[in-house]
């Protein structure tokens, strides 16, 4: 193959900060932010200043609830660069990270976090976004970092390549050795590390750990391979661009090391991110955005203003944007650009225009969704990725607590929804319940504080009502005589029917035997009617399946028959015949899978049959070494909070995806409490 030109970039660039729950992620963009001059200070997360977690939420709960923005200035010679603290990888996150440039993964030398950093890393994969990991605490890790490497190795299908060591004095980190500079970094806390020669005492360990990274390197150049077997010391310049040709291609992620906290290793990653990642037409090529010259806008994120109103949080892929400039939809409509601003947390600057690479906030597009391609080409362009809705695991029905808010609400849940797509939000027909969906307890939750803190919207909560059924267990003949006089024109109706059960998921049938026209054919149709209004709540209170009727006999009067006369006998023959055929509650069952990490199998396995779950087998996750697949059949009753009791089982990392199976009869005492939630007494 031959060596490589990696080439140096410059000019904006979009870097996405992921990791595992308290990795670091806060931290170093605060972190990044001072070094750069873009905040006068480093503040730490627990003074609840920093850029990042800037909402009422985020400081209740000590802990990033959404996707964050800032942009910050590195090097006079270089543009401005975006910079995404991201948290949570569902589906907020997916727009952010497909459109970014490149994503620093924070983690540290904790078994326990592995999982969590795999699903990071395999997110990344689908997305096909470079990475760079950044190994943070290092001064408090009590592994060594290639030791550190070998544990975290299994999480990321590219080689994790070592780009530096620790400097250690008395066994205390006070330092760094770039492998590629081979030149030793002081720390000084908040401040710019300082040039050293290496020490004598590290030198024969630095040569190893270079040697080694560059044997990595080697696997994608053969000249460097032939230059390794011949001893010949490859050029400097020749070697970093193999670090940046690999860190492109995604055939490596290199590892750098530091502590956020202190400011120590900020600068290496700046200047490795700046020389090194992927620049704006990179990611145009990744995401297949188009050729020529229209310009072309990713949007990245929906943010609602108190003041601003709504902003789109976008990637310039190509082109300008200048304020009223009027984009195409995807669909063939329009939207125009009203302010253009550059981002900081909560704060904007605005601007004139933006150009190709810049992430910028545009105002009032109000027609524009999270995710959408924007072009200036005429009727617009195709999407250039989809974005799939993950099923949500946890759910409460919302109420406002005063009737007058209910049009708000579902105004501020919409809003709520629009800036983070994993909240799904349906009307339950059968029991008139606002239904809210997301992928955990937390997220729901701060979604409710957001409603009662940022919209004055004081709501109750409570779990969604279970979709209960009834049926029959044995068949029944029974009359139903509707008769009433009140001088005039009376009412009269008189129906036979013969209710009997059917098999399981076979719905109702109507059928009718008359002879002889005793109900004439006009009426036969009330008498369904009238039926299936009643089927709608069964004598146990719920909605009533698998039954059928038929229509076997009955009278009529030529002058008092009507419509509504045969709807109401046939009423009452189902009233008075269904609490005859021994009517039984019926619960849905759910088809449940599970993905866990392997040592928490035993955990998940033992605590499905708490919740009247059976197993019906687990095996190895495809693709997904340590993590396995547990098959489980579950009532939809024990379903609610499962999410929170798995994750509370696994670090936070298991999930499942739950379909219908089947309806089960329910019996004692917990149809008894399933009727008397409904009002209905067993």
């Amino acid at each position: 193959m031959g060596t490589r030109a990696g080439g140096r970039r410059t000019g904006p660039k979009c870097i996405a900060i992921v990791g595992p729950f308290a990795s670091g992620k806060t931290t170093l963009l605060e972190a990044i932010l001072a070094r750069t001059g873009a905040i006068p200070r480093q503040n730490p997360v627990s003074s609840g200043n920093t850029v990042s977690d800037h909402s009422p939420e985020a400081r209740a709960h000590a802990m990033s609830v959404e996707a964050s923005i800032a942009t910050t200035e590195f090097m006079a010679s270089s543009s401005p660069s975006s910079t995404a603290r991201v948290d949570r990888i569902p589906l907020e996150a997916e727009p952010v990270l497909a459109a970014c440039d490149v994503a620093v993964v924070v983690a540290e030398a904790d078994e326990k976090k592995i999982p969590a950093l795999q699903l990071i890393m395999r997110k990344l994969d689908d997305l096909r976004v470079p990475r760079i990991l950044f190994l943070n605490k290092v001064d408090k890790a009590i592994a060594g970092v290639r030791d550190t490497l070998k544990m975290l190795q299994p999480t990321s299908a590219a080689p994790l390549l070592l780009r530096q060591i620790p400097l250690r004095k008395d066994g205390v980190v006070i330092g760094s050795i770039d492998l590629a500079l081979e030149r030793a970094y002081i720390y000084r806390e908040y401040a710019e590390s300082e040039v050293a020669e290496i020490p004598g005492d590290d030198k024969a360990r630095e040569l190893e750990a270079r040697f080694s990274m560059l044997e990595t390197l080697a696997d994608h150049d053969d000249q460097l391979m032939e230059q390794l077997l011949e001893e010949i010391e490859p050029p400097k310049d020749a070697v970093f661009d193999d670090l940046a040709a690999d860190l492109r291609d995604g055939a490596v992620t290199p590892v750098l090391i530091g502590t956020a906290e202190k400011g120590n290793g900020v600068l290496r990653l700046l200047k490795t991110i700046r020389h090194d990642a992927p620049d704006i037409e990179a990611t145009r090529k990744r995401l297949g955005a188009p050729d020529g010259n229209a310009t072309v806008v990713q949007v990245m994120k929906t943010i609602h203003t108190p003041h601003g109103g709504k902003l789109s949080v976008s990637r310039i892929l190509s082109g300008q944007v200048a304020d009223g400039l009027e984009l195409w939809l995807p669909g063939g409509d329009t939207a125009k650009v009203s302010g253009i601003y550059r981002m900081l947390g909560k704060d904007q600057v605005k601007l004139t225009a933006a150009r190709t690479g810049d992430t910028v906030a545009l105002g009032k597009l109000d027609a524009v969704k999270t995710g959408q391609t924007l072009s200036s080409a005429k009727g617009g362009i195709k999407p250039l990725f989809d974005i799939e809705p993950p099923q949500p695991v946890f759910a409460f029905a919302l109420r406002p607590k005063e009737r007058k808010d209910e049009v708000k609400m579902s105004a501020a849940i919409q809003r709520l929804a629009e800036e983070d797509p994993s909240l799904s939000l349906r009307h339950n027909q059968d029991s008139a319940e606002t239904v809210l969906s997301g992928h955990g307890e937390m997220h729901l939750r701060v979604v409710r504080e957001r409603l009662e803190g940022k919209n004055q919207i004081p709501v109750e909560g409570h779990a969604p009502a279970v979709p209960y059924r009834e049926t029959i267990r044995k068949p029944v003949q029974q009359r139903g005589r509707h008769k009433k006089q009140s001088g005039g024109h009376g009412q009269f109706g008189d129906v036979v029917i013969e209710i009997k059960p059917l098999p399981r998921g076979s719905g109702f049938q109507f059928t009718d035997t008359i002879t002889g026209g005793v109900v004439p054919k006009t009426y036969i149709q009330s008498v369904e009617t009238g039926i299936r209004d009643y089927l709608k709540t069964g004598p146990l209170g719920f909605p009533v399946v698998d039954v059928a009727v038929n229509l076997s006999d009955g009278s009529y009067h030529a002058v008092d028959s009507s419509d509504m006369a045969f709807q109401m006998a046939a009423k009452l023959a189902m009233k008075e015949g269904m609490a005859a055929c021994s009517p039984v509650l019926l619960e849905p069952v759910m088809k449940v899978e599970i993905v866990t990490p392997s040592d928490a199998t035993s955990k998940i396995i033992a605590l499905i049959p708490q919740r009247r779950g059976q197993i019906l087998g687990y095996d190895a996750r495809p693709d997904w070494p340590g993590w396995d697949v547990v098959e489980a059949t579950m009532p939809q009753a024990e379903i609610g909070d499962l999410i929170i009791e798995l994750r509370s089982a696994t670090s936070g990392v298991a999930s499942y995806r739950a379909a219908f199976d089947h309806m089960a009869e329910l019996t004692g005492r917990l149809a008894d409490e399933a009727m008397n939630a409904n009002g209905k007494a067993a």
